[in-house]
């Protein structure tokens, strides 16, 4: 089904109000999810949607929670995000970390007590949009299992990384598995196998079968034994500034995800001058490598959405128009 961006964003909007968000608040939601679900990302936008009402339904997200500061030292600051909205958390510390940055030339928060932030490049081009360069990152359940290990025993833990630029931002949006649970969703709802091998099977064989990956509940870490130490040192990195949870104190259960501990870093270039010699050194390196940069299939999408209509899936977009009705 295809549907246009004012008609997905106003739906979950007013779904959004019928579970209990104020009005602007709903209103950001609703936009966070529709420009997801527009860039091409439908599997951290509309189709985590269900998700995100069933948390806030049964308790583990609080609506009427805001993330606020709790410290501050220079640059840097903690945040408690209160259990509330995941993704208003992140945006909210997003802005946080970029007024930082105007302020000291470099910003950066550290959120705890937060939940699912539905697509976690949604912060680094909010920070590109502003003019500055964007880090982020979040924890998760336990949900990949280590090199060498079959028990998911560390999270996928997304990292995010921005660098504003006229011609087209780059934004490297990545999660520590080769492939994020959501998008192995998205593959095995379509009837496609995945382009490379993204974990193993029950058997322990390595396989590009997103279903039989899902079950087993052992995707690969990117570079093996590499996305195994990052994910471990950002994990490690989060909840020590943010003084929150570590992946092994989270929840093993989708649906009761939540503790999640965040950081948001901004870096404002032009503080020394150099804002201009960042876009023509990002200019020049896109340039030379005469292939697709991070970013460049989110802008395609945008636009080829933004004019022809976004493609959506049946049983989430029916289950927010009935959550649209009340």
């Amino acid at each position: 089904m295809i549907v246009a961006y004012e008609e997905l964003a106003e739906t979950l909007t007013r779904a959004l109000e019928h579970a209990g968000l104020e009005a602007e608040r709903a209103r950001r939601c609703a936009r966070i999810i529709a420009d997801s679900t527009r860039d091409g990302v439908p599997s951290h936008g509309l189709n985590l949607f269900p998700r995100l009402i069933a948390t806030i339904r049964s308790g583990v997200v609080d609506v009427n929670a805001r993330a606020g500061r709790v410290s501050r030292a220079g640059g840097l600051e903690r945040w408690d995000g209160r259990g509330g909205v995941g993704a208003l958390n992140a945006w909210d510390a997003m802005e946080a970390a970029i007024a930082g940055s105007r302020a000291h030339g470099i910003g950066c928060v550290a959120l705890a007590n937060t939940n699912h932030w539905m697509r976690g490049g949604t912060y680094g081009w909010q920070a590109a949009d502003a003019g500055v360069i964007g880090i982020c990152w979040t924890n998760t359940l336990p949900n990949l299992p280590p090199w060498g290990g079959d028990e998911p025993r560390i999270g996928n833990n997304p990292l995010v990384m921005a660098l504003p630029r006229p011609g087209g931002h780059l934004v490297l949006d990545m999660a520590m598995s080769q492939f994020s649970y959501g998008v192995m969703a998205a593959y095995r709802e379509r009837g496609e196998m995945l382009p490379v091998p993204g974990g193993f099977d029950a058997s322990g064989v390595m396989t590009s079968d997103p279903g039989a990956i899902e079950a087993s509940r052992r995707p690969l870490p990117i570079g093996f034994w590499k996305g195994t130490g990052l994910s471990i040192v950002l994990d490690a990195i989060a909840a020590s500034l943010a003084a929150g949870r570590a992946t092994h104190e989270i929840p093993a259960a989708p649906e009761r995800e939540s503790n999640l501990s965040q950081v948001f870093i901004a870096i404002d270039a032009s503080a020394l001058g150099s804002a201009d010699e960042i876009a023509r050194i990002a200019d020049a390196i896109v340039g030379d490598l005469g292939t697709r940069y991070p970013g460049q299939r989110t802008l395609a999408a945008r636009r080829q959405h933004t004019r022809d209509g976004i493609p959506v899936s049946d049983a989430p977009w029916a289950f927010a128009r009935t959550c649209a009705q009340g």
